[in-house]
């Protein structure tokens, strides 16, 4: 199998070390002409988990054409606001025999989920389209310590193909047929955690934080089923799996901005000098878009917008949300969920 990985980053990184470490031929695509130069000389990447050294079989090239042509699977791991652009630059070398694999977690700044774009981009010139999403910080992966992932396709063939692709001793690979509530989680989480980072940043409890954990899957579950997602889905590796992860680790960009920001810092001092695109300071604004049009309630995500763009203060967000209405704590019509796998 010839493989091309789109995207120089921690993520195109670790994975294309983990392809081709299995053997397989690896193209990596990287727009820095310092990350190609390296690859190919020294087989590190001098931005990105520079301090690992890189399996010989990767090739990188800054030709988009040549790391995609004649290709059995492109995988594209650039950050969801530049996948649609991508997406319409690689388009044109794509022959209907290549199997597209994107990693990104977001949304299109279209305000659509990133196969909505990619697929009507790609319509009618590739074999098929899967997402893969979970607890997978590229760190760790690279390193080989043990993870889980899960890998969905409206065809489940395609999703069985990709999985025996990428499944190892330390990486497993689950399929699963909902597209839309594994992009979702993927996605959604991110504002959840930039929301537990603020928390980290005030110095507040574990009792804080696993409340907010708990309630923003809760939120997570109610924007993704309101879109037509299955609710189990988020109960899952894509779901809570990626949300606790996101939320904890020290790793995370998004927990690790909210931190700052909790700390007083304002969201242009939090991102000032940093390469790493923090996927949720988008996501929380699409999120309110989509979900206004939908008429669904996200608390946990207005807040994170008010403290990221207007002049609402942590303090204030965090007395908003625990003053809010007291409810009943199960949303069971949304587990009245009828399976129509079938149309994910």
């Amino acid at each position: 199998m010839k493989i091309g990985v789109v995207g120089g980053g921690s993520w195109g990184t670790a994975i294309s070390s983990l392809l081709a470490k299995k053997g397989y031929e690896v193209t990596l695509w990287a727009r820095e002409p310092e990350i190609v130069e390296e690859i190919n000389r020294h087989n590190r990447n001098p931005i990105y988990l520079s301090n690992i050294d890189l399996p010989k079989n990767i090739h990188c090239s800054g030709d988009l054409q040549y790391t995609v042509s004649d290709k059995n699977l492109v995988v594209m791991a650039v950050p969801s606001r530049w996948c649609g652009e991508v997406g319409e630059r690689i388009t044109g070398f794509l022959d209907g025999k290549t199997l597209i694999l994107n990693l990104a977690k977001g949304f299109d700044p279209s305000s659509k989920r990133l196969s909505e774009v990619l697929l009507d981009l790609f319509q009618g010139r590739i074999k098929g389209y899967a997402a893969l999403s979970g607890p997978n910080h590229a760190e760790e992966v690279i390193r080989e310590i043990p993870s889980a992932t899960v890998i969905a396709s409206q065809d489940l063939s395609i999703a069985k193909t990709l999985q025996n692709t990428f499944n190892t001793s330390y990486f497993r690979v689950y399929t699963n047929r909902d597209v839309k509530g594994v992009e979702i989680g993927g996605a959604y989480k991110n504002i959840v955690a930039i929301a537990a980072g603020i928390l980290d940043g005030m110095g507040l409890g574990d009792n804080t934080k696993a409340s907010l954990i708990t309630r923003g899957l809760a939120e997570m579950t109610r924007f993704g089923a309101a879109l037509g997602a299955n609710p189990i889905t988020f109960t899952g590796l894509s779901g809570i799996g990626d949300l606790i992860v996101t939320c904890i680790s020290r790793h995370s960009r998004n927990r690790g901005l909210g931190e700052k920001i909790g700390k007083g810092m304002s969201l242009e001092e939090a991102t000032k000098g940093s390469a790493m695109v923090v996927e949720g300071v988008s996501a929380v604004e699409i999120a309110l878009k989509i979900a206004e049009e939908c008429k669904v309630e996200i608390p946990i995500a207005e807040v994170v917008h008010k403290v990221l763009f207007s002049s609402l203060s942590p303090r204030e967000a965090m007395e908003n949300l625990m003053s809010r209405q007291p409810r009943e704590e199960t949303e069971e019509e949304l587990y009245q969920f009828t399976d129509t796998r079938s149309q994910f």
